[in-house]
């Protein structure tokens, strides 16, 4: 070994020793915080964007603004840990884009609880079994998740937060010979987001849906001559081989989920409200209920419509938009709307994904 290299490997340990004490010691300030708390709510939203952003804003490299919230994320969240477990339930089986989305946002020291469906994500909240839940509710190429929408609306939970999540498909088979692949199992979104690789590579194999990919990926590694599309972990967890990487057809595929909690989120200085309305049955309806938003300076990043079930051709309107529901500007476009519309619910001010 050179002279230096060693001097290299010799600071390297040396800060890796100065890393663990002051990890430690933030461990420790972390579990006098949590002493000091007058309520049993371990998770603080908007703290941790704040932490965040401020770290990114001093970030000078060559570490990415992306791998220093990954970093901090996972230190919270051991950090967290100490003061009290905490359980998040999301789409399972093991190994879905669902479970990659609530290690993303909360970190590895959770439990994890996979659920067969998104309404029993939903439940699993609702009834206290779990703190969190983590829900898709959009994607960039497929839209919105209709099931989600639909149990938002009478739900008792709100929206903690976001999780954005790049989508990166994967073909996977237990021996990678795609001219013997009669099959193809996915999730409905996930074939969809892939038709055209599909339609230019396997236009013969027959696709049929899974209630999740990883569940794709469980069948697949139990029936010859069919495949799975899943992402990364799924194959690892089914023991499958990825015969193909990133079949999307949108490279910039993006899946958009939402965290559930019981809890209202305080401001954090970058925020989202998400808001779901109806319109009264008159002419102009719909374009009267933006009229406020304009009113008061607010920008709508989104909006949804789905049948409101409640009669026929009736629909109720899926709304985001920038700022929180404390702000005076938010607060006076809200007020207006209540007077404006038939039905309004806030779902839920929270911190814009890092």
């Amino acid at each position: 070994m050179s002279a230096d290299l060693k001097a290299c490997r010799d600071q390297i340990d040396r800060i890796d020793s100065e890393l663990l004490r002051l990890v430690n010691e933030r461990a420790q300030w972390a579990q006098k915080i949590g002493h000091l708390k007058n309520s049993s709510v371990v998770l603080r939203p908007e703290r941790e964007a704040q932490v965040i952003r401020r770290l990114q804003a001093e970030n000078q490299g060559p570490l990415g603004d992306g791998a220093v919230a990954s970093l901090f994320i996972e230190v919270m969240s051991q950090c967290r840990a100490l003061e009290a477990p905490m359980s998040v339930a999301y789409l399972g089986p093991a190994g879905t884009f669902s479970e990659a989305a609530a290690l993303k946002r909360f970190g590895s020291a959770i439990q994890g609880e996979a659920c067969g469906t998104i309404d029993e994500v939903f439940r699993a909240v609702e009834s206290g079994e779990v703190n969190y839940g983590v829900v898709p509710v959009e994607n960039s190429t497929e839209g919105a998740v209709g099931r989600t929408l639909d149990l938002l609306l009478n739900t008792p939970l709100k929206v903690c937060g976001e999780v954005m999540l790049p989508i990166h498909q994967c073909l996977m088979t237990k021996a990678c010979d795609l001219s013997a692949v009669r099959v193809v199992y996915s999730h409905p979104q996930s074939l969809g987001q892939c038709q055209g690789w599909l339609n230019a590579h396997l236009p013969q194999a027959e696709r049929r849906t899974a209630s999740s990919n990883a569940e794709a990926a469980r069948l697949a590694s139990q029936e010859p001559g069919s495949a799975a599309i899943a992402g990364e972990r799924a194959a690892a967890q089914f023991g499958l081989n990825i015969c193909v990487a990133n079949i999307e057809d949108d490279a910039r595929n993006t899946t958009r989920f939402l965290v559930l909690g019981a809890q209202d989120v305080a401001p954090s200085g970058q925020d989202k409200t998400s808001l779901v309305l109806s319109a009264a049955n008159r002419p102009g309806a719909v374009h009267d209920l933006l009229v406020p938003l304009a009113r008061h300076g607010v920008s709508m990043s989104k909006l949804e419509s789905r049948p409101a079930r409640s009669g026929l051709w009736e629909y109720v309107f899926y709304i985001d938009i920038e700022g929180h529901a404390q702000e005076a500007r938010v607060a006076a476009a809200l007020l207006e709307l209540q007077s404006l519309a038939a039905f309004v619910k806030v779902l839920g001010s929270y911190p814009v994904a890092v």
